[in-house]
C-alpha cells in the first residue's frame, strides 16, 4: 500500500480526519492555557487527582495537546503527533476516567470519550496523513516502510510507553479514606 494514495476521495477523507482531530485537542490545551482556571487551576486540578507536581503536569499536558494537535493539522511527523494523543488519552483514562466506567455521562465521566479519540488517533496514525500534508510534502514516510504496519506499532508503542513513563513519574493516586 502506498503510503501516500492517489485516490483523491481517500486522501480528502484522511485529510479531514487529521486536522479535525488536530484542531480538537488544540482547543483543549488552548482551554487550559488561556480559560477558566489557566494553567494554575489546571495545575491544582492535576495536584489533586495526583499528578505531582502539578504545574510541571498542566504545563505538559497543555503543551502535547497544543503541539501533538498543530503536527496533525499539518500532516507532520503524524505517527508520532497519534502517538503523543494516544499518551494523554492514556493518562486520561488511568488517572480520572477508568473509575467511572464506560459512558461519558456517568458521573465523573467513563472512559467512552476518551477511549474514542485514543482509537482515532491510533487510526489516523496508522493510514497517515494523505497527500494533502507535510509529511507528503517533504517525503517524510520513514514510519511507513510501503505498509501502515510500522506506523501503528509506532503509535502504540511509543502513545502506550509514553503513558506507561508519565504515570510511573509522576502519578501518586490520592489515598481513598
Amino acid at each position: 500500500m502506498d503510503f501516500f494514495p492517489d485516490n483523491t476521495t481517500l486522501n480528502i477523507a484522511l485529510c479531514i480526519a487529521r486536522v479535525g482531530l488536530g484542531l480538537m485537542i488544540m482547543a483543549h490545551g488552548y482551554a487550559k492555557v488561556f480559560r477558566g482556571g489557566r494553567i494554575a487551576g489546571t495545575a491544582g486540578w492535576f495536584e489533586s487527582i495526583g499528578m505531582r507536581p502539578g504545574k510541571l503536569n498542566a504545563i505538559m499536558a497543555a503543551g502535547t495537546e497544543l503541539g501533538t494537535g498543530a503536527l496533525l493539522v499539518a500532516g507532520f511527523l503524524t505517527p508520532l503527533a497519534a502517538a503523543g494523543l494516544v499518551a494523554l488519552m492514556t493518562v486520561a483514562i488511568v488517572t480520572v476516567h477508568r473509575k467511572n466506567g464506560f459512558f461519558v455521562y456517568n458521573p465523573g465521566q467513563g472512559i467512552e470519550y476518551c477511549g474514542i479519540i485514543a482509537l482515532y488517533a491510533l487510526f489516523v496514525g496508522t493510514f497517515g496523513p494523505g497527500t494533502y500534508s507535510l509529511d507528503k510534502a517533504l517525503d517524510l514516510n520513514i514510519f511507513f516502510n510501503d505498509t501502515p504496519s510500522h506506523a501503528f506499532w509506532t503509535v502504540v508503542v511509543v502513545g502506550v510507553g509514553g503513558a506507561v513513563v508519565q504515570l510511573l513519574a509522576v502519578y501518586r493516586p490520592p489515598r481513598q479514606d
